[in-house]
């Protein structure tokens, strides 16, 4: 069985910045991820950020992705594991995961989770037909593997993501038909919108797609009108055909490492879903266990990489090898949360966060 002071499971925009703060701090870490590469969502992100240069801003993802895993060269007390899927994670802090077709146990002081989202789904008529697929999975086979599975598509969702990887895929070369959204206006930044807008690119709003039409993939989709209270509008049907209906929905937080841990875990609609129930210091309901990005609350990536920052900070703290600039960094980075979760789209998450606290303190 292999020791470490802090595991780190997961190797996205909060792993890796965790980890950065652990092994600054001194501790023995492990950082564990099941792709080949680390750095996430950010690796598949092509965009510049939005925020102060202390958020990375100007910088596309997938160079935040490369400076992020080039601060932790040199450290002598980090160990990292790739094409390493945790399969088994416990109350003693030991964790099981499978590499190279090889089982390994790790046991550690402190775990920190980091798992990330997935991508929800939509329940309409023939969602599984071939061809019909998540944004961020489009965005992976095109960004990263240089894979155009298609000449257009219809995106379904208008939030940051699908209003992004729309005007991605235009500069791909692959026609985005349409832009549909069920509510009366986009849910994302207008500023997205606008670069589709000039492009050409029609955004429907108050629309919602009913069908997919098609026999071996998808050939058409079937789009209605919504009134206000999100019910179809007899005769508003429109067929548009397309070679790819691109889902884009929102993402639902990984929490199923903490409760495999028995960590405490709450609804909570205003961060997607399902979260472990952190404390200030991210810790979970078990002692020595922390979470933290996505996981604890779908957000933007810069927000991520804050929360990592501060979770490696206060979990080397926790096991009473804080850093040597820990009150100066937990400051610095709880501004730049601050800031982050007080522009337009801030009080959404802040009001979850109210809400995970509360869930916490009734299980503890």
């Amino acid at each position: 069985m292999i020791h470490t002071q802090v595991l780190i499971i997961g190797g996205g925009p909060s792993g890796l910045t965790a980890a950065k703060m652990a092994c600054e701090a001194g501790c023995s870490t492990i950082l564990v991820d099941r792709s080949h590469l680390l750095g996430g969502q950010l690796t598949k992100q092509t965009h510049k950020f939005f925020g102060s240069k202390d958020q990375y801003a100007k910088i596309r993802g997938i160079d935040i992705a490369t400076t992020l895993e080039n601060d932790l060269a040199g450290f002598e007390n980090l160990t990292i594991m790739l094409e390493s899927t945790v399969v088994g994670l416990y109350e003693d802090k030991v964790a099981t995961l499978l590499q190279n077709n090889v089982y390994k146990k790790i046991k550690a002081d402190v775990i920190i989770l980091a798992s990330g989202a997935s991508e929800k789904f939509l329940a309409f008529e023939n969602n599984d037909l071939p061809q019909i697929i998540g944004a961020g999975a489009l965005q992976t086979l095109v960004n990263l593997y240089q894979v155009k599975p298609c000449q257009d598509l219809v995106m379904i969702g208008s939030g940051n993501i699908g209003l992004i990887v729309s005007y991605q895929m235009m500069q791909a070369g692959i026609k985005v038909k349409a832009v549909v959204e069920a509510a009366d206006c986009i849910g994302g930044y207008k500023v997205h919108a606008s670069k589709l807008k000039r492009l050409g690119v029609d955004i429907k709003t108050n629309t919602t797609i009913k069908r997919a039409i098609g026999t071996e993939r998808v050939e058409a989709v079937e789009l209605v009108k919504l009134d206000s209270n999100y019910n179809e509008i007899p005769g508003s049907s429109e067929i548009i055909e397309t070679e790819c209906c691109v889902i884009s929905i929102g993402l639902s937080p990984q929490h199923q490492l903490a409760s495999m841990l028995n960590a405490k875990v709450g609804y909570v609609k205003e961060l997607g879903g399902f979260v472990p129930l952190v404390d200030d210091s991210f810790m979970c309901s078990i002692e020595g266990v922390f979470a933290c990005g996505d996981m604890v609350g779908i957000e933007e990536a810069s927000s991520a990489m804050m929360e990592g920052y501060l979770c490696g900070l206060f979990a080397s703290t926790y096991l009473q090898h804080p850093h040597p600039n820990h009150d100066a960094l937990v400051t610095h980075y709880q501004t730049q949360l601050y800031e982050l979760r007080h522009g337009l789209f801030g009080k959404k998450t802040l009001d979850g966060i109210e809400k995970r606290k509360e869930k916490l303190s009734h299980v503890t």
